[in-house]
């Protein structure tokens, strides 16, 4: 059965077309009735163009649908075309070209008409086949011949058809990967037709003037074609790129709104690569945002909004100009700003405030598109006080949109949900009201993730959010969303207060659902009777699942049985491990359950799915024959799981209608991307340390650092830092790169100098053996801690490039065998406090707050943040900078002048750390902050504090 809808105009379009009968009505020689019909239509004299035009339709038809003639069939098609070429009929013409094209990659032969089509064009400026003929030409000559047409392309570039510039244009880029050399001769015409302002009429492409838009025909298209062919040229060249950017971007430089949207992206591009060229770029971008053009200007506010790490100064112009096209007469335009200021509120919530009363009048749009983005806009920018009135708002029209926009803003509404816990009961109340609702599984599963989420983050939610949780299971018609709703109602339930009254709803299902559900029901029930000190209960649970042992299905009888076995043994722990996803013993590793030895460790679910992946797609025989060695697989608290979750679920965009086109900026790395980043890295770290055996011998690394840059990108060498700390040993890995052409570093080393001899004690340097010309290498210095396992050693180090530096012999592409000796400074760095603290995630703070400041130490500083502009880039460079965890939605400040942040974390050796920092903006004094720091070891708390003091 077809799902496919079937497109009720399919018949009242073009005919249907068999590629068989098309070409046997072009030449069957079994046919002979029809081959001299097609004989007289290619042959007679005069030729009949108008039969001839619907023959070769036809044949572009099937072309440009997918069809393939056999290499036979396309050149016995190819012969007979050639032989219009005999009639003058422009439209004929024209129409031959376009099907020689298309057959120019299947046919034979297809050499010999080139003289026939290089002079067509030639022909007049009025000739109408010339765009098709040098399209044609293009594709039917090689790599080996294109310097033929060298003077026809160069002519045609810079005619005053634009659609005849087009077509070179356009060809031109084509024949860039297979005569790069020849075409690049060509700059200087294709720069004189970017530059080229082209009086020629042309058809329309664009919106009336009357709508603010400068009307885009033919003429300007060529403008874009130029620019799009000159980057492809330079792209390798970024001075020329430079260069190029700021010619066309002058003003009334480029007429092409296209073309300059192409600028718009190539300068972000510019600005994201090159810190040195920002300023100027940003200069560029800030006046495209005052063009007459639509178009351009929000491609420049969505390329000024998706900057990395964009500030509010460079931002502000950008957010105004949205706000403007906010109150616009026409929705494509309302819509356009408010979409790239909802994906921008997810990074700076607070830059988008001053859109707020804008968009509050929007809800009330009757575009059901525009209100929903504007509702969950006003979401991610909203304080803790205006959450009620804005629920109240959602609810008023989420009956009238569709699923696609309900799960928009169920996912704004998640992400409120962990900024604002406080808020919990209300937003409660909404999705559960939502999820009784009609909707699809897409929907209705958004709703419930978003229930987890709660249950998960936000501790005081969990007894209400599992009660609606069982109520909606009682109506549940995706089995999916029941078997997911029964597991997490038997992880959590146990843990309630009173567990027993959710033993109902879990039997309901084994009475009245079917056998998919069934069999999860079961095993939650089993988690209930498991570890269970009440005897009474713990009987119910054994009677509930003797029940099921008469069971229809053999997996719902087979679990029940287990169960039953499970709870019967002695050893309750075995039991409790194994029902209650405790450590791992169903592994055959005793290495791996050994490496668990925290309650709640746990393999780090990406690294697992990676490693495993990779084994089983290895080309490599002896890789798939050998066990898989769980021992590699990082371990990670579920803490620190939790705290990746939150993060990325916090920092998370909401998934947009529509995919972003082909070519479009890239975003800036969301939280979410930046976590996920820097667990891939800890773990490729991991893996490349454990290969090196002396580094191997020091054990496992507890912490890697961020990279570190000790060198500006365009020196001569590039050297970037990575601190991996051990239990007794700290090693630092040096990235170096040579960016000196026709050199090569032998013997390279670096000599890292630490100002605290007295507790770190050189073990050895790995040097680089060679490093050539952008090819980067590691160098590994390696220190013990001089005072054992316990101590967290502070430092600030000196560094100093040492190696052997060759020239290479042109002739021999070899190194010459002598050089000389030199060596290169690089910038100091230190090892601090924080680079022993690992970030963790905790749902109670306040009562961490208090626990550690009962039995471990505090240390208090006032600091003056001069640099910081606002509150939310002091909260951000805080965290960052003293390693800990933001928790209790801390981590998007409410309030722009005052705010308290709440960071958790722990040592490498597992004692906690917690800090509450409280920061105050003024605009004379900028940010100041007192920070208080608590440690359950002792000296951590001044050493994180000294981190930042």
């Amino acid at each position: 059965m077809s799902y496919v809808k079937k497109d009720e105009d399919a018949d009242l379009g073009l005919v249907k077309v068999d590629r068989t009968q098309v070409f046997q009505e072009a030449s069957n020689p079994h046919n002979r009735a029809k081959q001299q019909r097609t004989a007289r239509l290619f042959n007679s004299s005069p030729i009949q163009p108008r039969r001839c035009r619907i023959l070769l339709t036809k044949i572009a038809l099937l072309l440009y649908t997918g069809e393939k003639f056999p290499q036979n069939e396309a050149t016995t098609l190819f012969f007979g075309i050639s032989k219009l070429f005999q009639n003058k009929d422009a439209s004929l013409r024209q129409m031959v070209h376009l099907v020689i094209k298309e057959l120019a990659s299947s046919a034979e032969d297809i050499i010999m008409v080139t003289s026939t089509i290089m002079k067509d064009t030639g022909g007049s400026t009025e000739a109408i086949f010339r765009p098709n003929a040098i399209r044609a030409l293009c594709r039917i000559i090689d790599a080996t011949t294109v310097q033929s047409i060298e003077r026809v392309m160069k002519t045609a570039i810079v005619d005053k058809n634009p659609s005849v510039s087009s077509a070179a244009l356009v060809s031109s880029y084509h024949l860039l990967p297979i005569a790069k050399d020849v075409v690049r001769r060509w700059q200087s015409e294709t720069q004189e037709a970017a530059a080229a302002s082209k009086s020629s009429g042309g058809f329309s492409l664009g919106f009336s003037s009357s709508s603010g838009q400068i009307p885009m025909n033919n003429s300007t298209m060529s403008q874009y074609h130029a620019i799009g062919l000159l980057y492809q040229m330079r792209m390798h060249d970024r001075m020329a790129l430079v260069k190029m950017v700021q010619q066309f971007g002058a003003a009334g430089a480029v007429k092409s709104p296209a073309a300059l949207v192409m600028l718009v992206r190539l300068a972000a591009q510019l600005a994201e690569e090159d810190p040195s060229l920002r300023k100027p770029m940003m200069q560029l971008l800030d006046g495209w945002l005052r063009h007459k053009s639509e178009m351009v200007n929000f491609e420049a506010a969505k390329a000024i909004c998706d900057m990395r790490d964009v500030t509010d100064a460079e931002v502000n112009q950008a957010v105004h100009v949205l706000q403007l096209f906010l109150t616009s007469p026409r929705a494509v335009t309302k819509f356009a700003a408010l979409r790239i200021l909802h994906n921008f509120a997810s990074f700076k919530p607070q830059a988008v405030n001053v859109c707020n009363p804008d968009i509050e009048l929007l809800i009330s749009n009757t575009n059901r598109s525009i209100a929903t983005f504007a509702i969950t806009t006003l979401l991610k920018t909203g304080n803790e006080a205006s959450v009620d009135r804005l629920m109240k708002q959602v609810s008023g029209f989420m009956s009238e949109i569709t699923d696609e926009f309900k799960i928009t803003i169920v996912e704004a509404i998640r992400t409120l949900c962990l900024k604002f816990p406080s808020k919990q009961a209300g937003m409660l109340t909404f999705l559960s009201g939502i999820l009784r609702d009609e909707g699809g599984y897409d929907f209705k599963r958004a709703v419930v993730e978003s229930m987890f989420d709660l249950i998960k983050f936000v501790p005081d939610s969990k007894e209400d959010a599992l009660a609606h949780l069982c109520e909606f299971i009682e109506d549940c018609e995706f089995t999916k969303l029941a078997v997911r709703i029964l597991h997490l109602i038997g992880l959590e339930g146990p843990k309630t207060s009173q567990p027993t009254k959710y033993i109902r709803y879990i039997y309901n299902r084994v009475v009245l659902e079917n056998a998919i559900i069934r069999a999860a029901a079961v095993t939650a029930l089993a988690k209930f009777g498991v570890g269970q000190k009440d005897p009474d209960v713990k009987s119910s649970v054994k009677v509930l699942l003797t029940r099921c042992l008469d069971d229809v299905d053999d997996e719902v009888r087979d679990r029940a049985a287990l169960n039953l076995k499970l709870m019967s043994e002695e050893d309750d722990d075995m039991a409790r491990n194994f029902i209650k996803n405790g450590k791992s013993t169903f592994l055959d590793s005793s290495t791996a359950i050994e490496r668990l030895t925290h309650p709640d460790s746990m393999f780090s679910l990406p690294a697992f799915e990676h490693q495993l992946v990779m084994y089983v797609t290895s080309d490599d025989k002896e890789v798939f024959n050998a066990p898989f060695d769980i021992s590699k697989i990082p371990i990670v608290t579920r803490e620190q799981a939790d705290a990746e979750d939150r993060t990325k679920k916090l920092t998370a965009t909401a998934p947009t209608l529509k995919a972003p086109k082909a070519g479009a900026a890239k975003p800036a790395a969301s939280g979410a991307e930046a976590a996920a980043t820097a667990s891939a890295q800890a773990q490729r770290y991991a893996q490349e340390l454990s290969q090196i055996a002396e580094i191997d011998a020091f054990g496992a690394v507890l912490k890697s650092s961020p990279i570190v840059e000790l060198t500006e990108a365009e020196t001569e060498y590039v050297v970037t830092l990575v601190k991996h700390i051990f239990k007794e040993h700290v090693v630092l890995q040096f990235e170096v790169k040579n960016t000196l052409p026709d050199t090569v570093l032998e013997n390279v080393s670096v000599v890292a100098t630490p100002s605290e001899e007295d507790e770190l004690e050189e073990v050895f340097i790995m040097e680089a053996a060679s490093l050539a010309t952008d090819e980067p290498g590691n160098v590994y210095v390696a220190f013990k801690k001089v005072n054992g396992e316990g101590s967290l050693p502070v430092s600030t180090f000196s560094n100093v490039l040492k190696f052997t530096s060759k020239e290479i012999d042109p002739s021999t592409g070899e190194p010459e065998e002598t050089g000389y000796d030199d060596e290169y400074e690089i910038s100091e760095f230190d090892l601090s406090g924080s680079d022993y603290i690992i970030p963790t995630f905790a749902s109670n703070f306040n009562h961490l707050w208090e626990q550690v400041g009962a039995s471990g130490e505090e240390a208090e500083e006032t600091l003056q943040l001069s640099g910081m502009k606002n509150i939310a880039d002091a909260t951000e460079q805080l965290a960052k900078a003293l390693s800990l965890q933001p928790v209790d939605g801390t981590d998007v400040p409410v309030n722009q002048s005052t705010h308290t942040l709440k960071l958790l974390g722990k040592t490498v050796s597992g004692g906690r750390v917690v800090a509450n920092v409280r920061l105050a903006y003024s605009s004379k004094t900028g940010v100041t902050t007192k920070i208080t720091v608590r440690s359950e070891e002792e000296s951590v708390a001044a050493l994180v504090i000294a981190a930042v003091a």
